[in-house]
């Protein structure tokens, strides 16, 4: 079975939630380490969570409205 080439957005998607994911790794070790200095280190992740799951939303949306193009085009 071959492999579709991939394309800019769709590249850029799934790169935007494999970032995100290892995002979450990240707070589950953090969250598994019980620390009573954690606090500071939570307040950095929850953060850099947020700025993942926007980008990853604004890569969804921009992949989603390139399909929406190439559908209306007949690519």
């Amino acid at each position: 079975m071959s492999k579709s080439v991939l394309t800019r957005g769709e590249k850029e998607t799934e790169t935007e939630a494999a970032r995100l994911n290892e995002h979450i790794e990240e707070a589950l070790a953090a969250v598994a380490l019980r620390s009573s200095d954690a606090a500071d280190s939570l307040e950095g992740i929850a953060d850099r969570i947020e700025r993942a799951a926007r980008d990853l939303a604004g890569a969804l949306r921009e992949l989603a409205e390139q399909r929406r193009i190439n559908q209306s085009t007949g690519e």
